[in-house]
């Protein structure tokens, strides 16, 4: 449990001529976050502009001035966020004023940029992304995303974040984990989600309020793909791909192009699927603060029902009252693909099975720790643990993967 009186929070400014400025006795309202549909974190603050032994505030706190926020939980002191000052407002108000200013980290300059990028077929995810963070002179730190080919791709006036996410999304769909690109200490990372070391726990007694919703208003269960029309008017239905159609069928259409093989209308049609076939879960949390957690991490709820891993997609730090508010996401949806049949396969102590990717943990208890491992060949070494939470004890038979623990159903084929 986060104890609250042991963190701390501080605030430098780097100005024009490199010398830095700890500003923490100065600010309020200081909170920095990530949002789901961003690459760049966002930070802001007010800070009473006072007059100083080196001046006013307002000196040097000057757009584009480099701004760090560092956080201590009394055992961990590092830096959380950082950013360049875009906004700038001074507010001249009877006797005081104050300053308010609003930072964005280096991915920002790709939300904002858009660009003409032309890749040929058989160019790796990890070249693709290098090239684009290269010609924008955004340098690169750990890369521990997918590698995977790709076919043709041509992007006309599109923004490079958009083209940086599409990328890593098409890695996804051709088996590679999916990834996330983020800026720590001055360097871009492309990393797994749920990569975090350290996965925190939320109960009752260090979460304040829990919010859940469901979503199928925009859930698509069917597309049908339809050829072009001929001579006499018709169309005919070329292939039918169904996703959960339990919940009633919602059909959309997608129309075949003169050009376009079947294969490729297909590919288009379940791409559909993959993007609206699935029902939006999504679970809001406030909590204390714990100011290392990022989005992208992974977490534990044990919140009455809710219990399980969960991605973080979006997240707001709010310094001023110690506290944050999480959006996040199960770490496993729910997705149906064309003809795709679940069967029933037994299992046996020996078996040599391909494990996924993800979780393993240090016991089969619900409350176990939870780590991060790559997917491989693992060797089954025991099954239906004592805990039954985790019921499968995983070995690597190889260095593709490092499984070693305990996984859940489903974690291997």
């Amino acid at each position: 449990m986060v104890d609250l009186s042991k963190i701390e929070y501080m605030v430098i400014v780097t100005d024009e001529n490199g010398k830095q400025y700890n500003i923490k006795d100065y600010v309020e309202n200081l909170g920095w976050e990530e949002n789901e549909n961003e690459i760049s974190l966002r930070s802001s603050f007010t800070v009473r502009n006072d007059k100083t032994e080196k001046g006013y505030l307002s000196y040097f706190i000057k757009p584009g001035c480099l701004i760090c926020i560092y956080a201590s939980d009394g055992f961990t002191n590092q830096e959380v966020a950082r950013g360049y000052v875009e906004s700038w407002n001074p507010v001249y108000r009877n006797s005081s004023t104050s300053l308010k200013c609003t930072s964005y980290d280096e991915l920002y300059k790709l939300q904002k940029s858009q660009d003409n990028i032309y890749f040929p077929s058989g160019t790796g995810t990890q070249s693709a992304i290098s090239r684009i963070l290269d010609n924008w002179g955004i340098p690169i730190g750990d890369y521990q995303g997918p590698n995977t080919t790709h076919g043709k791709l041509v992007y006309k006036n599109q923004y490079l974040s958009d083209i940086i996410l599409e990328l890593l999304d098409d890695a996804a769909k051709k088996g590679e984990e999916k990834c996330i690109i983020k800026a720590f200490q001055g360097k871009t990372s492309i990393v797994p989600k749920g990569n975090n070391k350290t996965v925190y726990v939320f109960q009752a007694d260090n979460t304040i309020s829990i919010s859940e919703s469901m979503d199928m208003a925009d859930l698509i269960t069917r597309v049908k793909v339809i050829g072009q029309v001929d001579d006499t008017g018709n169309t005919s239905v070329e292939a039918t791909l169904n996703g959960l159609t339990k919940y009633g069928i919602r059909q959309r259409i997608y129309i075949r192009g003169s050009d376009e093989s079947l294969s490729d209308a297909k590919s288009a049609a379940q791409e559909i699927l993959d993007q609206k076939g699935n029902i939006i879960k999504e679970i809001v949390i406030q909590s204390p603060d714990m100011p290392f957690i990022r989005k992208g991490d992974l977490v534990y709820l044990m919140l009455g029902t809710t219990k399980g891993y969960f991605y973080v997609k979006g997240i707001r730090h709010d310094a001023d009252t110690y506290s944050m508010t999480m959006n996040l996401e199960v770490a496993e949806q729910e997705i149906v693909k064309e003809n795709e049949i679940l069967a029933e396969k037994s299992y046996e102590i020996g078996d040599i099975v391909n494990f996924h990717g993800g979780i393993h943990y240090v016991s089969s208890y619900p409350d176990a720790k939870g780590y991060h491992a790559r997917a491989g060949q693992a060797k089954i070494t025991n099954k239906n643990g004592a805990g039954k939470a985790h019921p499968w004890h995983l070995i690597h038979i190889n260095s593709d993967s490092n499984v070693y623990g305990w996984v859940d159903d489903g974690a291997f084929d």
